[in-house]
Formats: structure tokens, sequence, C-alpha cells
């Protein structure tokens, strides 16, 4: 099986995951930068390609309810294009990330996540979830 990394970008965090061979998906880190400082948040994901020598990202798209893309996917879409500038050997998945930062939330407290704990992991697990999502889907798999 192909590896991939995982993200779901925020405002001032990146949540990283990535699977291995076997398809398991493992938690890197929820990377936190200034607010807007996407080229520091860009320039660390191209170090974490390099070191898990993944170059498959499965980005979440974060669609509007009626499924239209708004100023939050222009901002994942401008990430990746600048991303491609600095690394362009790697290929970008978009993936509808609808309702994983509700189902990162539900998962996280349901493990025993205090508040602080809650907020320090949100972006990873819904990462995570966009990731699981994502394989599911590729294997042909029923998504929730």
């Amino acid at each position: 099986m192909e590896k991939y990394i995982g993200l779901d970008l925020g405002t001032t965090t990146l949540g990283i995951v990535y699977s291995d061979s076997l398809g398991i998906i493992h938690n890197y880190e929820n990377f936190t930068f200034e607010k807007g400082n996407f080229k520091k948040a860009r320039e660390h994901l191209v170090d974490v390609i390099n070191i898990l020598e993944i170059n498959k990202i499965v980005i979440g798209l974060p669609l509007q309810i009626n499924r239209s893309e708004g100023e939050r996917c222009k901002s994942v879409r401008r990430f990746v294009s600048d991303a491609l500038k600095l690394k362009n050997d790697i290929e970008f998945i978009f993936f509808d990330e609808s309702y994983s930062t509700f189902e990162a939330k539900e998962r996280l407290i349901k493990s025993g996540a205090n508040q602080s704990e809650i907020k320090n992991n949100i972006d990873m697990m819904s990462a995570f979830i966009i990731l699981e999502d994502y394989l599911r889907s590729k294997d042909g798999k029923d998504i929730k």
C-alpha cells in the first residue's frame, strides 16, 4: 500500500499524520505557527516530507454546508500552490473534510482528553480522520 501524509490546515496550526505501508495511520504532530504565517507551515511541511520520505499528501478541503468552496478553501488551495513552488514533486489530493473537526473533538472527548489536550490535538486528530476517510474511500469501503 502507498504511504500518505494527511493534513488539516488551520489559521495557526497544521495537523500532520502519516500512513505506513500497511495503511496504519500514525500521529505526527500538531504544528503551530503565527496566525497567517503559512510560509512557516509550508517550510515545515517540506521538512516533514523529507524526513518521512512520503510525497503523497491528502489535505482537507473545508467545503461549506452547501458543498461550495469559500474563503477557507481558497486558503488551502493557495497553501498547496505555494508548497508546490517549494517542492514540485509532491502530489496533493484534496479531500472533503466536512465534520472532521466535530468528529475529532468527539473522539478526543471519548478518549478522556481535557479541554487543553483537545485544543492542542484537534487539528492532528482532524488530519487523522481526513486520511482515514480517504484511505477507506480509496479501498472502496463505505465512509461512515
